[in-house]
């Protein structure tokens, strides 16, 4: 850790500056369509770096002249991620038989996506809200929603919510660590390890077999 700082690869420096929100927004847009971008890390990295500048009197970090701030980087994260499911929902929508086909083609696609459906059929999203941790969940629930055919007010608020709870999740696991360890690189690591420890986790929830149904008396 100490070699990055030295060689001037602070987190504060890398995080300072106003565009570390556009940086963040780009990054969840995306992320929907393209799985493999560190869009969590990004986020816990920068609250990381928000949680030590709170911590002083002057709003700022060791000298570095601006530092993001936790409220409005909690905003970004979480309407950036409603965006991107949404974008991703109407692109599916609109092109629903090839979606549907690459869909059809992959039996992992095919069963989150049948079990989604049976999910917002009986009016519970919290499949929504696992598969928001989940490596590539959020991808298969935005798209299967929108393949599927699945009605808009039923899947909006579900994503809505799933992008409340991952973004506090992500901001607050970033602000302990920064108040733990400070403002380092170990402060980063330890809370983007209690995020991929929440993804596997949501993965297993997810992929584990639903309960049969009791036999009838």
């Amino acid at each position: 850790m100490n070699v990055l700082d030295g060689a001037g690869w602070s987190l504060e420096s890398l995080t300072a500056g106003p565009w570390i929100y556009a940086a963040v927004v780009t990054s969840i847009l995306l992320d929907v369509f393209l799985p493999v971008l560190p869009s969590g890390i990004l986020v816990v990295t920068a609250a990381t770096a928000a949680s030590a500048a709170t911590a002083t009197t002057a709003g700022a970090v060791a000298g570095v002249p601006y530092a993001p701030s936790l409220l409005p980087l909690l905003l970004c994260a979480a309407t950036a991620s409603v965006l991107g499911d949404l974008a991703a929902y109407r692109l599916a929508r609109r092109g629903e038989s090839r979606i549907g086909r690459a869909v059809t083609r992959s039996r992992r696609l095919a069963v989150a996506r049948e079990r989604l459906g049976e999910t917002l059929a009986r009016g519970g999203g919290l499949l929504v809200v696992l598969a928001r941790f989940a490596p590539a969940g959020r991808s298969v629930v935005s798209l299967g929603a929108g393949a599927t055919g699945r009605r808009l007010r039923d899947f909006l608020p579900w994503s809505a919510l799933a992008a409340a709870v991952w973004a506090t999740y992500g901001v607050g696991m970033g602000w302990l660590g920064g108040r733990w360890l400070g403002a380092t690189w170990l402060g980063a690591c330890v809370p983007v390890l209690a995020l991929f420890l929440a993804g596997t986790l949501a993965a297993y929830v997810i992929r584990r077999p639903a309960a049969a149904p009791a036999p009838a008396a």
